[in-house]
């Protein structure tokens, strides 16, 4: 338990020292964009929030289990990274849930970013897939 403690202090520090050399502020769930914080009530209620960032251009929300979710000024999600879990699948758009389902079966999705250009995706199997804008592939990456 002692350990355990000490290891979630250490990151818990070392999260805020990273966060401070970004130029990252840290501010408290209720700060986010309404959005966000709907968002993240619906799909990631049963996480923990370990802190919660904003800079210039986005907020990043990191959880004790390991996730990690950034959002736009406005609220629009940005990524979701799943590190020890998957991406809530009511979050994935349709097109690239069938995709991933027919081309890697049985692959679960741990990190879905979404840019001006389309989307990314990294699945369980270590494969990354780039969609761009209309869900075509662009591009798949072992």
């Amino acid at each position: 338990m002692k350990k355990r403690m000490i290891m979630m202090l250490t990151f818990v520090l070392t999260m805020c020292m990273s966060a401070m050399a970004d130029n990252d502020r840290v501010i408290t769930f209720d700060q986010l964009p309404d959005q966000a914080r709907t968002l993240l009530k619906k799909h990631f209620a049963d996480k923990v929030p370990l802190v919660v960032t904003v800079d210039w251009d986005d907020y990043k929300v990191m959880y004790q289990s390991g996730e990690k979710v950034e959002f736009d000024k406005k609220g629009n999600w940005k990524e979701f990274d799943c590190k020890t879990s998957s991406v809530p699948t009511a979050l994935i758009p349709e097109q690239i849930k069938s995709k991933v389902k027919t081309t890697f079966p049985g692959a679960t999705i741990l990190k879905l970013d979404r840019d001006r250009r389309g989307y990314s995706v990294k699945l369980n199997n270590g494969m990354e897939i780039e969609f761009d804008k209309k869900f075509q592939v662009v591009e798949i990456d072992d």
